[in-house]
């Protein structure tokens, strides 16, 4: 997202298996710095149908926020997607 929070670019940056999807910040934010993005929204699915994150999304969001938070970029939400509905940080109070 730039400045005033309008998508730039969408991107895909990892596909995962079934149960997880190996992620590292630096492949996560090597994109978001080349497009001089001033914000970002994670979104990631969960194919076996529950929305809640589990303890490896919270930690994995954790890294991601002090990421973004060392390169001076935003993170506005991380949402879940999955067949049942959606999880989002931002609106479950996770993000503040």
């Amino acid at each position: 997202l730039n400045g005033a929070n309008e998508v730039i670019e969408k991107r895909i940056v990892t596909i995962g298996l079934l149960d997880h999807s190996p992620v590292h910040p630096r492949e996560v934010f090597a994109d978001v710095i080349m497009d001089r993005a001033a914000a970002v929204i994670f979104v990631h699915n969960h194919p076996h149908g529950d929305t809640q994150p589990s303890d490896a999304d919270r930690q994995l969001h954790d890294r991601l926020t002090e990421a973004g938070q060392l390169l001076g970029i935003r993170v506005l939400d991380h949402i879940i997607v999955a067949r049942k509905g959606y999880f989002s940080f931002q609106e479950s109070g996770l993000i503040s």
